[in-house]
């Protein structure tokens, strides 16, 4: 996915199993995260970033998801854990993280592997790509967003 690129509807299901479609937030713009895995320190620091700046985000009209291939019961037993409030998609088959490309060959300690490289993607209200960030900082996600809309006209911060 780049800039102009558009998310399906359908990105898929959450933690209690529910279809989660951008169609379901009329009027909002959206923060797709793609993260490797539940309950590992990177991917929580990134986690509890948005929950910590969800209701900035949601002022600013966005609505946060998060993507990874994890099970639905995986997401469920870390968002309870952490207290997030925005929904976890669980991409089982790994059909949308191929889509956004963020499904790449990685590499650690000399072992070549396929993973998610963590990337953030901002869309407009029909979720078509406006922004992207593609060398994340856990603990500083939301602040990386603020930096990239900051100066906009369209965007009202609380």
């Amino acid at each position: 996915m780049n800039i102009g690129d558009k998310f399906p509807d359908l990105l898929g299901v959450d933690a209690q199993g529910n279809e989660v479609k951008l169609s379901n937030y009329p009027g909002k713009k959206f923060i797709i995260y793609f993260y490797p895995k539940d309950s590992t320190p990177g991917c929580t620091a990134e986690a509890c970033n948005f929950r910590d700046n969800y209701d900035v985000l949601n002022n600013m009209g966005y609505q946060v998801i998060g993507v990874s291939r994890d099970s639905a019961q995986s997401h469920c037993r870390f968002a309870e854990k952490n207290g997030l409030q925005f929904p976890l998609v669980s991409d089982a088959d790994g059909k949308l993280c191929e889509l956004a490309g963020v499904w790449q060959e990685k590499k650690m300690a000399g072992r070549k592997y396929m993973g998610i490289v963590r990337t953030t993607f901002i869309t407009d209200e029909n979720g078509t790509v406006t922004d992207k960030v593609e060398k994340v900082k856990t603990k500083e996600a939301s602040e990386q967003i603020y930096a990239l809309l900051d100066g906009r006209d369209d965007i009202n911060p609380a």
